[in-house]
Formats: structure tokens, sequence, C-alpha cells
């Protein structure tokens, strides 16, 4: 194992004799089961990501920018993620590794910049599954599932049972990710089918205007600045998208099939937040749903009463809250596997199994994202630090591919991001207004994730940036760049 200062030490392949050196026995410690996710099921952990932000979450927005507000800002919203998921398409066909986001800005950026970005992704998908765990409990509790009356039973059942079928294998986990995800999204086209029988345009804008807003307007209750708040919920349409690359080392040919999968995850994703947002305030009025914890089944029940179709809905809710929970799972394994085997995090979180899962790296987040679930109770406040963290690694990432296309135009790249650098601008310069809006919705939840932050950088500074693992996939390519760009300056 390559152990130095400096990661971009290149690894020797063999040691003297013949035998395998230690940076290949230190790999092969910490190898994912390769080939095991085609486009099909790429595409559906994509949807996956996101699904239960279409069954709630997203219609708090409209108490912060009424319809017009949460209109324009989900617009702006679904133009920062397309730009981002063409962008990081073409950074994935060009690292495909379990690193994801971080490997791409530790090319660009440095080991600070890896870094940094890594650990926001890390703060999105560690909280993000633990407050869908409470959300979980809260649906499995109203439905009268199990006779359970509190939360934390089911959240604790959620971490065991789901990363357990993890531990089973990828492939196993991918197709059960897969079917949820199937049922939600087929029970939304159902809501939509229902909803919009009883369609009215005056429904819309029924939130009382708030006096004194800067251009406010019935289409504008809080004024325009009501857009900019409505921005994290708008968010919640797509959140999560951009975790398709981490899995990168267990797709075939990833090159070819990531762009394709993250292109079709998207606009799955675009479509069904049109007709959930659309459908749910034309059904029966912004202001009944604004701050209601199940909008889709609310939407439907008009005079309080479930119908079949409600009933239907708010089982699927669940389906969605699982399948979204199940994929963060996976996502958070990985992006933390990949940190761990470079060195930016204890390298023992990077073991695998016999069935190549990365055991330490699902157990021990799930660990924490219980405990934090169970001595909180929040779930929309962890929610609000995940989304901080989400929107400093969107901006990170696109500035990834900027600096890439300008330092590297002639990097061989399979896939090219239509627009360029355009392209990923406008995801960078809509990721720092999303970034700068968490602080007009939840101040403490941005706090919070700068706390982390800083205890985080705290460790990289003192401790692992000076035993980072030249052997890891993405510090090999980063010192394959520093000794092209050597060579071309000799």
């Amino acid at each position: 194992m390559a152990d130095s200062t400096d990661s971009q030490t290149a690894p020797s392949p063999s040691s003297p004799g013949g035998a395998a050196s230690p940076e290949a026995a230190y790999l092969e410690r910490r190898a994912l089961r390769r080939g095991s996710a085609g486009p099909l099921l790429l595409t559906g952990l994509g949807v996956a990501y996101v699904v239960s932000g279409d069954f709630s979450g997203w219609n708090n927005g409209l108490a912060h920018g009424g319809f017009g507000g949460l209109a324009i800002a989900a617009v702006l919203m679904g133009l920062m993620y397309t730009c981002l998921v063409f962008a990081l398409a073409e950074l994935a066909s060009i690292l495909p590794t379990a690193g994801g986001g971080y490997g791409f800005a530790r090319r660009a950026l440095g080991t600070w910049g890896g870094f940094l970005t890594g650990t926001a992704i890390l703060i999105e998908y560690v909280l993000a599954p633990a407050a869908i765990s409470l959300f979980i409990g809260d649906y499995v509790q109203s439905l009268g599932l199990f006779g359970l009356h509190a939360g934390w039973p089911v959240s604790l059942a959620c971490f065991v049972l789901f990363i357990g079928i993890h531990l089973w294998g990828v492939g196993e986990a991918l197709r059960f990710s897969l079917v949820v995800t199937a049922v939600a999204v087929a029970a939304i086209l159902v809501f939509a089918c229902a909803a919009f029988t009883g369609f009215r345009v005056d429904a819309l804008n029924d939130i009382p205007v708030r006096p004194g807003a800067f251009g406010a307007s019935s289409w504008l209750p809080f004024g325009v600045l009501g857009i900019w708040a409505a921005f994290p919920f708008g968010m919640w349409f797509f959140l999560g998208v951009e975790g398709v690359p981490l899995a990168a080392e267990e797709t075939k040919d990833p090159a070819r099939v990531l762009p394709k999968a993250m292109g079709a995850a998207m606009g799955i994703l675009l479509l069904l937040a049109l007709i959930t947002f659309t459908a749910a305030t034309g059904a029966r009025g912004s202001a009944a749903i604004q701050s209601v914890g199940d909008p889709l089944v609310q939407a439907l029940q008009p005079h309080g009463e479930p119908t079949t179709v409600s009933r239907i809905v708010n089982y699927a809710g669940l389906a969605g809250l699982v399948a979204s929970f199940f994929s963060l799972i996976f996502a958070g394994s990985r992006q933390l596997f990949a940190l761990s085997r470079a060195g930016y995090l204890p390298r023992f979180l990077s073991l695998t199994s016999r069935r190549k899962a990365p055991y330490l790296g699902l157990l021990v987040p799930g660990a924490l994202g219980f405990g934090l679930a169970a001595a909180t109770g929040d779930g929309a406040r962890m929610l609000n630090t995940a989304v901080f963290g989400a929107t400093i690694s969107y901006a990170l990432m696109s500035l990834s591919h900027i600096v890439l296309r300008r330092r590297e135009p002639g990097l061989h790249r399979p896939y090219r991001t239509p627009g360029g650098v355009l392209t990923s601008s406008v995801a960078f310069v809509l990721a720092c207004a999303a970034l700068v809006a968490t602080f007009l919705v939840d101040k403490d939840a941005a706090l919070i994730a700068l706390g982390v932050y800083a205890a985080a950088l705290a460790y990289f500074a003192c401790y692992s940036r000076h035993r980072l693992v030249a052997a890891a996939p993405e510090e090999e390519f980063a010192a394959l760049a520093a000794a092209e760009a050597e060579l071309s300056r000799d």
C-alpha cells in the first residue's frame, strides 16, 4: 500500500519475486462487484433517490413562495439539475469510479477540493436516510400498520432490514429498489389521473397575499423574495439524482451506460415533478396543502374522507419513502467507501465482504443515521441540513467540470456535455443561489452543516491529508494528470 503525504506517487504493479504488490492486496480487500448494474437498474436508481420527494416535502414551498413562487423555483431548480446531470455525465465517462463527485473534484480542484466535495455529499447521504426513516415511521403509524404508536421502532427496522439487503449484494439491492420505485411511480400516475378530474385554475393561487411584500400578487403572494425562499423545496423534486455515478464501479460499460441512465432518470423526474405539482395544487388548492405531510393524499380528499384512490396513494407514498431511503443508503455507503479507500477517512471503512459489499461503509453510517433519528426525531431539520450539504457539492462539481474543460481540453471524453462550459456555469450559478436560499429557510440547519464541515476539515488538515493512498483510482488518475503536465512542460 502506498501511504504518503504526496498521493501523486504511482504504485508499482508487483513486488520482487512476482508476488502481488502491497497496493494490489490493499485494493483487493476493497473491491466492489463489477458489472452488476445495467442501464435499467441505474435509471431506476436515479428515480429511486428522488421519488419520495414527489409524495411530500415540496408542498412546504407553497408556504414560502405561493404557487407562482414555487413554480418558478421548481423550474429553475429543474434547470440546475438538468445542467448538473449533463456535466456529471461527462465527468463520469472520464472517471467512472465509486468516488463520484468527490473523484471529479479531486482531479479538477486537488485534494482539498475533493475532500470538500466528498464531505458535502456525505452530509447529504447520511442525514437524508435518517430523516426519511422518521417519515416512514410517521406513515406506518398514521396508517395503523403493525399496531405501532411510535416511529423509532420503524426507523430501526428500516435500517436493519434494508442494510441487510445491501449486504446481500448490489444486484439484489438495485433490483429491489427498481421494483419499489416502479410501484411509487405507478401510484403517482394513478394520482394524477384522479386529481386532474377535479382540476381548477383558481385553486392554484388561493393563498392570501402578504401585505407589503415586494412584487406581491395572487401568483406571488409572498413577493419576489418568495421565489428564492422556495428554492430548497423546488429541489425536493430532484434531490439525489446526482448520485447515479456512485455506482460506476458496479456498472457494465460505465462510460457508455452512465450518461444514458442519468439522462433517462432526469427526464422521468422532470415529468413526475410537472404532473405532481400541477395536479395536487389544482385539485385541492395551494392553501389547503401548503403545510400538510401528505399533500397527494389530501389533494384527493376535499371533504376529508378517504377514497379508494387516496388509500392507494397513501400506501404508495410509503413505497416511495422506502425506495428513496433504500437507494440513499447505497449512495452514502459508496461515497464513504471511496473516501476511505483513498485515505481521506479511516481506511478500515472501505473493507468489503466476500459478496463485495462495503459492510462497514453500510453499517457505520446506518448506526449514525439511526442514532440521529432516534435522538432528535426532527426529520425536517435533518433534511434541511442535507440540502445545505447538497448545494455545496453541486457548486463544487459544476466548478470541476468548468476547470477540467479549461485546463484539460484534450482529455478523452467518451461523452461530452451539450453546451459545454455554459451548461455547467448555469448549474454553478443556480447552486450558489440555492445554497444562500437555505439560510432563508432554516438558518440553524445551515449552521449545523457548517459545524460538521469545520470538524471534518480539521481532521483532514491535521491528519488524513498526510496519509492518502496513491493506489486508489481517484489518486492514480490525479497522479497521471500531474505526470502528463510535467512531460508537457519539458
